[in-house]
């Protein structure tokens, strides 16, 4: 039987907000008591993670005095140094306190996104110390319900400034971080502002920083918006821009469901690995859910290892797919390989191609084999191959 127990050289992470999460939502509190983030810390180190993402109140309370802030850091700390486990990214936690109810950097009160700013600087200094490479943005808040209530092309022109401000004051202070937008279409909000990867990738390309931004796109951010997951990672990937990545499971679009990794669309899940197996992505394999509110301490714990677990099954699977001659066969008929060939050859120009003229009835009755190929991948899913 294939061991399925992770190693670090797998990069699998975890937020301290998702195994702490107490399971309260619009319709009821918490079914489970607070967890410190260093308990969160030493119990994903337990089951084998590698590394850890956080916002800044997942460690510390937004009201904490400066010397509980101190402590909780302090403690924090320990629990990284004891464990091992690495800090891969940070963020700031900008939506949960009211002061936050029209969002941070796109808010119609300045005041707000100046504090906003102040914010995310103080987290910035702490996650550099704590060695994060990469700072997660998402801007849950940063929207609108009604049309009047937001002029939409002045808060771009706010949002651009909060990411060019910031962007400076990682550069001056040397620090060696960089930043990853994560899309969502809404919820909170009713509309967010950069909802899905092609609205965030069009907006790096006004930064004065562009090189230093880039994106982090979740599963169920994505398929709530009725999108293929696994083709914008691809697009990211292609432009340079898929600095980190959120796993989650998700049936299609509705609310953010944050299920466990592989626990939602599984033919989705596997295109994912897949990708990821056999591109250049060499950031973490982080995991971005939420235990539900059924479950009790234990059944967190299982349900993050299950995380795990579910990419390494699929890998393995992934990689049966890719080594099997039938699937070879498949692909040669597909002519998949020809689609990395240029269409026009070296020297050529449209002069070329304008007077092209195949049998164009050989071409429209030509086999494609996709269906076969796609067969082929749901019998390496099913485990049946």
């Amino acid at each position: 039987m294939t061991d399925y127990t992770p190693v670090p050289e797998d990069r699998f992470s975890f937020g301290v907000w998702t195994v702490g999460w107490q399971g309260a939502d619009v319709f009821g509190p918490g079914t489970r008591p607070p967890m410190p983030a260093d308990r969160a810390v030493r119990k994903l180190a337990e089951i084998g993670a590698y590394g850890v993402n956080f916002h800044d109140n997942d460690v510390f309370a937004f009201d904490a005095a400066p010397a509980e802030r101190r402590a909780k850091i302090g403690a924090f700390c320990k629990a990284l140094e004891e464990t091992g486990l690495v800090v891969t990214t940070a963020t700031t936690n900008l939506f949960s306190h009211p002061v936050f109810k029209d969002g941070a950097f796109t808010a119609n009160d300045r005041d707000v996104r100046r504090f906003a700013l102040r914010k995310v600087m103080d987290n910035l200094d702490l996650a550099a110390e704590l060695g994060a490479r990469t700072y997660v943005c998402w801007g849950g808040r940063e929207g609108a319900e009604s049309g009047a209530a937001k002029d939409v092309r002045a808060a771009l022109d706010r949002y651009k400034e909060a990411f060019d401000v910031l962007g400076a004051y990682v550069a001056d202070q040397g620090y060696d971080l960089r930043f990853a937008i994560e899309p969502k279409p809404n919820e909170p909000r009713g509309d967010i502002l950069l909802p899905t990867i092609g609205h965030a990738l069009a907006f790096i390309q006004t930064l004065e920083r562009p090189g230093d931004v880039g994106l982090n796109p979740e599963v169920g951010h994505e398929e709530m918006a009725g999108l293929n997951y696994a083709h914008g990672l691809a697009q990211a990937l292609w432009q340079g821009k898929l600095f980190h990545i959120d796993l989650n499971g998700q049936h299609g679009p509705r609310y953010d469901q944050d299920l466990r990794f592989g626990a939602g669309n599984a033919r989705g899940a596997f295109w994912v690995v897949d990708l990821i197996e056999h591109s250049d992505y060499d950031g973490p394999i982080h995991f971005d859910f939420k235990p539900p509110r059924t479950e009790d301490d234990e059944g967190v714990w299982e349900s993050a290892a299950a995380c795990m677990r579910n990419w390494l099954i699929l890998r393995e699977k992934v990689r049966a797919f890719r080594a099997d001659p039938a699937v070879r066969d498949a692909l040669a008929e597909a002519k998949l390989d020809e689609l990395a060939r240029p269409t026009l050859a070296e020297g050529e120009d449209w002069r070329d191609v304008r007077d092209a003229s195949p049998d164009i009835e050989a071409l429209s009755a030509r086999r494609t084999a996709f269906e076969h190929l796609d067969q082929l991948a749901l019998e390496h899913l099913y485990g049946v191959r």
